[in-house]
């Protein structure tokens, strides 16, 4: 699905991703997981296509189709989807709006019609009741005044809505308790077909207990300085990351 190879890549001229090598195979779950300024969150803004980034080496495959020619809005239409850390607030613009217009932006890149406004309702009643979203919050503006916790289960939704293949979760657990983190997993596993791959980007553990990766690396200084299960998360739990860098000699 993904193939990631030799990827540096740079902000404002500095260098933050120095030589990033990622597999994705259908299916699969990858956590990355790594200290703060390591380079996760310009990982998956550079997957997406953010235009502050500017990648200088390397390539990205996404379905044997390089993504890199492509503008944002095309890599989510082919299948991509960045749940943020910090969803942004677009004040003036429902969510019933902002959702038909990013699906049926989607289903025209596809060369399907858009979909009849019936259908799309009730596709968002169906899709809303997995993550427990209040129909209250569809018909305010997109993320205006919603907490934390709304505002990552709105993530999922949006994520429910569009079906992409490839989910990419930016520390999803930032700022939720425990019973919004286990909402907001549990509609991520609900939603999760056969063909449907994440990156899982975190800090720590406890979001792991509730989406199981089959992979789990290390992300220090820009690279992936270790890949194993996901033994290693729990590893990383219980004494940290030095003695990963003391192990690559870092």
């Amino acid at each position: 699905m993904l193939q990631i190879k030799d990827l540096h890549a740079s902000i404002n001229g500095k260098e933050i991703l120095k030589g990033i090598n990622l597999n994705v195979q259908d299916g699969e779950i990858h956590a990355v997981m790594g200290l703060n300024g390591a380079g996760k969150s310009t990982l998956s803004n550079v997957i997406v296509g953010h235009p502050a980034y500017e990648v200088t080496q390397g390539t990205i495959n996404f379905n044997g189709k390089n993504i890199l020619t492509l503008k944002p809005e095309e890599r989510a239409h082919e299948g991509i989807f960045l749940s943020f850390q910090q969803p942004t607030e677009i004040p003036g613009v429902s969510m019933v709006n902002f959702m038909r217009a990013a699906l049926n932006a989607k289903r025209k890149y596809q060369g399907q019609e858009p979909m009849p406004a019936g259908d799309f309702l009730k596709l968002m009643r169906e899709k809303r009741q997995i993550v427990e979203l209040d129909s209250k919050l569809t018909s305010r503006s997109v993320n205006e005044g919603f907490s934390g916790g709304e505002k990552k289960r709105n993530e999922i939704f949006q994520m429910a809505m569009l079906e992409p293949t490839l989910c990419i979760l930016d520390e999803t657990d930032s700022g939720l308790d425990v019973d919004a983190l286990r909402v907001v997993a549990e509609g991520f596993n609900k939603l999760r077909r056969p063909e449907t791959s994440a990156i899982v980007i975190t800090h720590y553990q406890r979001l792991l207990d509730y989406i199981k990766p089959d992979i789990v690396h290390v992300l220090i200084n820009g690279r992936i300085v270790k890949t194993a299960g996901p033994e290693l998360a729990t590893e990383i739990e219980n004494r940290g990351f030095d003695w990963i860098k003391e192990e690559v000699g870092l």
